[in-house]
């Protein structure tokens, strides 16, 4: 079950990817790679429970708190450069 929910995931995984180097408003790219980290960290979170790997889940979960927040810092100094 959980082996087809990954593979679900990674193919949903590819619809931001496409979106990213379709467009090219700056905006539309960041959000883009913001779902793909959240994704692959949701991808490494399942990665983990089928090898019942805690360390692999922390790493997730930090991939996921702080990669988040490294792209809103991204977008806050790149508004300001715009302005």
């Amino acid at each position: 079950m959980l082996e087809i929910i990954l593979i679900a995931t990674i193919l949903i995984l590819l619809i931001p990817i496409y979106q990213a180097f379709q467009t090219e408003d700056i905006w539309q790219k960041m959000l883009a790679f913001s779902s793909i980290s959240s994704k692959a960290s949701i991808i490494i979170l399942i990665v983990s429970v089928l090898r019942d790997d805690w360390w692999i889940g922390v790493v997730a979960v930090i991939i996921l708190s702080v990669g988040n927040a490294g792209l809103m810092l991204l977008a806050n100094v790149l508004k300001r450069i715009d302005h």
